[in-house]
């Protein structure tokens, strides 16, 4: 049974065709080309593998103090006006090495409709300009810095959510054990992992099941690990080797044609493992990177509201227990 699983894994048809095309494209591969290159290449795929970010209330640049200057950030808000409550970190995926605010801004604009809720998306230092730990410095002091209600953000947040998609499901797993230990002044009540890259101090089954073909491939992450030139068996670079004893209440989502999906389903079952509640949902015969393909890959539209929704009550559930908590203390 797992061997036919392996040797002919279920691939959705829009999957399939995207696949296709992406395997057909001629010119030199992300890991052959120069930082800059791939950047750029990533942010032109964005119109074309994306959903329109569709209108929100409030799209406002900000700058907020970091430990090497200021660090570029975005707020996305479907509403004008709030009363205090939740408000989300996101970090964008791209190992570390590319990405940005823009190449993230749709499912952002997504997130804040859907869950009626502020996402501040935080522009970190990338590699290998700035290596490790640039990425995780940056995202905590985001946090913090968010955490403090400055008025520039102009509404007031009494809890923090972190999420992220692959590199950014670590930073935001790294960030919530960083404020568990140190918190700031609003805590984090949930945190939701995209297929997160949780472990790199080893190697696991789909790294070599889905090395080659499936978007994300061996090589490219190697690109990725050696531009980013981090610690990997440093709890900032692979959170799952650490203690997730008292992280907050998780979603994780994962694709079964990632390399790194079982990376994902590892740091599920250690929440599990650790006593934090965990809801797991892997998106069958879909690839890595799908929350930015919903419109070349127009199923993955389902996977996104299917996740978000168990967001949705996690976060209900934990703000609920938070504000019991403090009319309690």
């Amino acid at each position: 049974m797992w061997e036919n699983i392996v040797t002919d894994p279920f691939v959705r048809p829009d999957v399939r065709g995207f696949l296709n095309y992406l395997n057909n494209m001629p010119g030199p591969k992300m890991h052959q080309m120069e930082p800059p290159a791939a950047r750029a290449v990533y942010m032109a795929m964005k119109d074309v593998a994306d959903l329109p970010s569709g209108d929100l209330a409030i799209v406002a640049d900000l700058a907020i103090p970091g430990p090497a200057g200021e660090i570029p950030a975005r707020l996305f808000d479907a509403k004008a006006n709030r009363e205090p409550g939740p408000a989300m970190l996101f970090y964008h995926g791209g190992g570390f090495v590319i990405g940005n605010i823009e190449t993230h801004a749709s499912f952002c604009a997504e997130i804040s409709r859907t869950l009626d809720i502020p996402v501040i998306s935080v522009d970190y230092r990338l590699a290998p300009e700035n290596p490790w730990p640039a990425a995780p410095d940056d995202c905590e002091a985001a946090a913090r810095w968010v955490a403090g209600n400055p008025a520039e953000l102009g509404r007031k947040v009494a809890s923090l959510v972190v999420c992220g998609d692959s590199a950014g499901g670590n930073l935001a797993i790294v960030t919530a054990m960083a404020l568990r230990d140190a918190p700031a002044a609003v805590p984090v009540i949930a945190q939701f992992a995209i297929y997160p890259a949780a472990d790199a101090s080893k190697e696991y089954p789909s790294y070599s099941i889905f090395a080659d073909g499936f978007l994300l491939t061996r090589e490219s992450m190697e690109w990725f690990q050696a531009a980013y030139d981090a610690e990997v068996t440093h709890i900032r670079t692979s959170p799952l080797v650490g203690d997730l004893t008292g992280m907050p209440p998780a979603v994780v989502l994962t694709a079964s044609l990632d390399p790194i999906g079982d990376q994902g389903r590892a740091y599920a079952g250690a929440l599990a493992a650790a006593g934090v509640p965990v809801v797991f949902r892997e998106a069958k015969g879909n690839i890595h990177g799908f929350v930015t393909l919903r419109q070349a890959i127009p199923s993955s539209a389902g996977d996104v509201a299917g996740a978000l929704a168990a967001l949705k009550t996690v976060i209900v559930e934990a703000e609920g227990e938070r504000v019991m908590a403090q009319a309690a203390a």
